[in-house]
């Protein structure tokens, strides 16, 4: 018994020092992931939500060192991890309610391992649990030796550490980049048909700006006919005209527009199924936007997905307003004269369908 009581805290400390090390890291790779889920919770938007995502993964590294030292261990490092945790406990409980216990990644360990509300709910009664027992079984340092300086230093350097790792660039308007329109009235689709006859195909004049417009090096694609559709319009789109330094024209017949991150294997996978449908449809031309964040993998991106498609880039905040707040990628987006025909996003329900949108796509 004695020496359970020995070894037990230890043990108890570097379990809490790994968690929160691995749950911080986790939300570094992508750190825009970890800020997104500020915005979308509606507790900060993109101009301070950076700031937020790197105090707070700071805080946990900090946590994490915090546990192992000797100062003010008892009265201030485990009651504030405690009361850390009993927060997050009510904000899952907020979720769990509102959008149920097993649905989504509560965003813990950011993208490496995905939990649900209810695991990480339970994840963190276990560690209040073994924290109580921490708090009764360690103390602090006698009495006139504990520095509170020693606890301000590590999150201090926690923070410069994430700043100067993870540098950004202060927030930029973007009112100006993206047209003010309301998002949840952008995305609804256009009711059409598939086999209303009310669309008549015409002769395309632009089919070898077609084959340029879904230009693949590492194989070909069948290019698409031009269609009348239904009448044209104004999309929230249109503003976009320039992708591989070539003039486009979103809202002029049948496009797809793919909202992607470049180090987003879902994306990849999404890439590589749009050029094997150009293979066997006539697709219409695909184009695609990257937020700015791992552009350096762009070029990987489509040696992966076997295509290459004209695309361009966007800051981060203008990127997922343009998305909208709520979806997530890989985004893709039928649009008909600028009408949306079809908005994919995310993994869950509103995922990529390559069946129906091989139907849409072929729609007259």
């Amino acid at each position: 018994m004695s020496k359970l009581k020995k070894y037990l805290p230890w043990s108890i400390r570097i379990f809490i020092f790994i968690m929160f090390m691995v749950s911080g890291i986790a939300k570094m790779f992508p750190i825009w992931a970890f800020e997104k889920q500020f915005v979308d919770l509606g507790f900060a938007s993109w101009c301070n939500a950076p700031y937020f995502a790197r105090l707070i993964i700071a805080l946990e590294i900090a946590i994490g060192f915090g546990i192992l030292q000797p100062h003010y261990i008892k009265k201030i490092v485990i009651p504030g991890t405690i009361l850390l945790l009993a927060a997050f406990c009510v904000h899952l409980t907020i979720e769990m309610f509102a959008h149920g216990a097993m649905t989504g990644n509560c965003g813990c360990f950011g993208q490496l391992i995905p939990m649900t509300p209810l695991e990480a709910f339970i994840k963190n009664i276990i560690c209040i649990a073994l924290l109580i027992y921490l708090f009764r079984n360690v103390n602090d340092k006698p009495k006139g030796e504990n520095k509170i300086i020693y606890l301000v230093a590590l999150y201090l350097a926690s923070a410069l550490f994430m700043f100067a790792i993870f540098t950004f660039c202060p927030c930029k308007k973007t009112e100006a980049i993206v047209p003010n329109i309301n998002v949840s009235d952008s995305i609804k689709e256009t009711s059409l048909r598939i086999d209303s006859p009310s669309v008549d195909k015409i002769k395309p004049a632009n089919q070898d700006n077609a084959v340029k417009n879904n230009d693949s090096t590492l194989g070909a694609v069948v290019p698409a006919p031009v269609e009348k559709g239904p009448p044209p319009m104004k999309s929230r789109y249109s503003f976009l005209t320039n992708f591989s330094n070539k003039t486009v024209h979103l809202d002029e017949g049948k496009k797809i527009l793919c909202f992607f991150s470049a180090g987003c294997d879902h994306c990849q996978h999404t890439a590589k199924q749009l050029h094997d449908l150009a293979k066997k449809i006539p697709l219409p031309p695909v184009y695609v936007i990257f937020m700015n964040e791992e552009v350096d993998k762009i070029p990987e991106f489509f040696t992966i997905a076997e295509c290459k498609f004209p695309y361009t880039i966007m800051e981060v905040p203008a990127f997922w307003d343009l998305l909208g707040s709520n979806a997530d990628t890989p985004g893709v987006v039928l649009l008909w004269n600028g009408h949306i025909i079809k908005f994919y996003e995310g993994l869950e329900a509103n995922t990529f369908n390559v069946d129906e949108f091989q139907k849409l796509c072929t729609a007259k």
